[in-house]
């Protein structure tokens, strides 16, 4: 690395992306991470650091544009760290994406295996239905910075929904009103943390107000300016949060007007969504996520089907439709209540659930002899621990359908399964978050090989 210095200016060709959207650039054998450069363009860069593997730069000049290289319809961008990809057109981004699946799945997974295809969103713009907008210590309203604390205040996002937005300037514009203090976490004084809104596709929206006690002044006002704002309101929350550090939500709710949750229908079942449950943040995609992880499931009606990490039940729920019986296993104790309550909504009596660490149920089912046709598992990013992987290889399913939300711990998974007997046989890539670097995607292992639909 001692030939790249910083502030020089050098010539070359963006070659593809890092998993973080950046453009990759090579000089001399060392690889260059280029932000909102995109793939076959000709530029001149310059080096802002030097570090022992690889470096960073910015573009200087481009010589030759890529075709797919649009003007940023944000006019945050670059300045808010949410999106990633506003600098090209969707068709680049999916390949973008498309290509790190394929990537994990290559090189760390070790695996020949080609991604079948990545699903796009038919509509990548306002998507998302959880908006969560930080307030800065001086009443700034928005998202963070990239790698900071500093809120960019933020008018309309076009990522999130347009009541979210009106929602989180109507507590804002409530806050300078009656004077009620933001949170300053260097101090830990004053009241205004986060403001936390969910919208169903019905375009109903439940606020949620993080503050740093157990009370704001002027909470009936607090409601008025909310639902003026956003007529279709169906409840405004307060959410207590006394303790420092980055975590959102605190433990303590209480009901300020109307309901503390909101329902919505996912996959023609329709679920009760409080503010802390998990569900995926693009409804829509959600469903074609689902619709592929039940193509892969492969199932005729007849099978037991064990889904790790169920969350809320979504998938389970899915897959207890087509299958003779559903067990769902989830950490979260309020998740596993939320799960046989949708359960018992949608009149869904095949599916049972269990809470507990997904290493100390799969462990436990396998004790007890439990062979499940086939199982899924959805983990957070860090993915898999080595001990899960080995109870589900060890209850033999036919099939395991992994749905990952991080292509690297996907590729490490895979690589063990592998080991363990598990060949991957179908790969697909869904684009839940458009405008920003993050990719859903489904594989099928086999536990022949030979499978393949």
């Amino acid at each position: 690395m001692e030939q790249l210095k910083e502030n020089h200016i050098y010539s070359s060709t963006v070659e593809g992306y890092s998993s973080e959207g950046l453009g990759i650039v090579r000089l001399d054998g060392a690889v260059v991470f280029v932000p909102q450069a995109i793939r076959g363009e000709e530029i001149d860069l310059r080096i802002t650091k030097v570090m022992k593997t690889c470096a960073a730069g910015e573009v200087v000049q481009i010589h030759k544009p890529s075709p797919e290289r649009t003007k940023p319809e944000c006019p945050y961008f670059g300045k808010c760290g949410g999106c990633d990809f506003q600098h090209m057109s969707y068709t680049e981004e999916l390949w973008a994406k498309r290509q790190r699946v394929q990537d994990a799945l290559t090189r760390l997974g070790g695996t020949g295996l080609q991604v079948e295809e990545i699903l796009g969103a038919k509509d990548p713009a306002h998507y998302r239905n959880k908006s969560q907008y930080p307030v800065g210590a001086d009443g700034a309203i928005g998202f963070f910075q990239a790698r900071t604390h500093r809120v960019v205040p933020i008018d309309r996002c076009l990522i999130q929904s347009e009541a979210s937005d009106k929602t989180a300037k109507a507590v804002g514009d409530w806050m300078k009103k009656y004077k009620i203090s933001a949170y300053d976490e260097r101090t830990g004084k004053g009241l205004i943390r986060h403001i936390y809104v969910r919208v169903n596709k019905k375009g109903e929206s439940l606020c949620c107000v993080v503050a740093n006690g157990k009370q704001v002044p002027r909470e009936p006002e607090l409601a008025a300016f909310v639902r003026a704002a956003a007529p279709r309101t169906v409840g405004v929350v307060l959410n207590t949060n006394t303790k420092k550090g980055n975590v959102i939500l605190g433990d303590k709710y209480r009901t300020i007007w109307g309901q503390d949750f909101l329902m919505d229908t996912l996959c023609g079942l329709r679920f009760k969504l409080s503010v802390p449950s998990f569900y995926q943040v693009n409804r829509d995609q959600a469903e074609v996520l689902y619709g592929k992880a039940l193509e892969f499931a492969g199932l005729t009606g007849e099978e037991t089907v064990l889904d790790l990490y169920c969350g809320t039940g979504t998938i389970t729920l899915c897959l207890a439709k087509r299958a003779k019986r559903a067990i769902g296993a989830e950490i979260v104790p309020p998740a596993i209540e939320d799960a046989k309550e949708n359960a018992a909504r949608n009149g869904i009596e095949n599916a049972e659930f269990f809470c507990g660490d997904a290493a100390d149920i799969a462990a436990k089912l396998e004790a007890e002899g439990l062979r499940p046709d086939v199982i899924t598992v959805d983990p957070p990013r860090k993915g898999l621990a080595p001990e899960v992987i080995a109870s589900v290889a060890g209850m033999e399913p036919k099939r395991v359908v992994y749905v990952s939300c991080d292509p690297a711990t996907l590729g490490r998974d895979v690589k063990i399964f592998r080991e363990l007997g598990y060949q991957p046989v179908r790969a697909c890539a869904v684009d839940m978050f458009p405008g920003t670097r993050h990719v859903e995607s489904v594989v099928l292992l086999s536990h022949s090989g030979a499978e393949t639909r």
